[in-house]
């Protein structure tokens, strides 16, 4: 693993904190952002190289989020990590690169995670 950068965005920090900790035994680097306006200030200072973004969050939600996010740098991967499958069909979650559902089973993010950023090696 080359040591990516991974932006978390979740407003329950029990997910952020499980994540950070799944993520960085996987040889990641994490920054945690508690919303969407917390994200868009971690974006500028961090340059993350993925961003896991949750969608249900107070003061912004990741749909304004990731919009705001496309503004400041469209080649930063958004994965859209929701507990919540109906935002699907929502026309701003198909910016994301990839929409996962919440799951007590982390495999599947961390397997999307990992193909979005070889994608990205690869198109660089």
């Amino acid at each position: 693993m080359a040591n990516e950068k991974i932006l978390i965005v979740d407003d329950e920090e029990n997910i952020r904190l499980l994540y950070e900790q799944e993520l960085r035994d996987e040889g990641y680097q994490t920054v945690l952002a508690e919303d969407g306006k917390d994200c868009l200030e971690k974006v500028k200072l961090h340059a993350p190289d993925l961003i896991i973004l949750d969608i249900r969050m107070p003061r912004m939600d990741g749909l304004e989020a990731i919009s705001r996010i496309i503004e400041l740098n469209k080649n930063i991967p958004v994965i859209l990590n929701t507990a919540y499958s109906t935002y699907k069909d929502d026309f701003m979650s198909w910016a994301a690169d990839a929409y996962v559902v919440k799951s007590h089973n982390l495999d599947e993010l961390k397997s999307t995670i990992k193909e979005i950023l070889v994608n990205k090696k690869s198109e660089a």
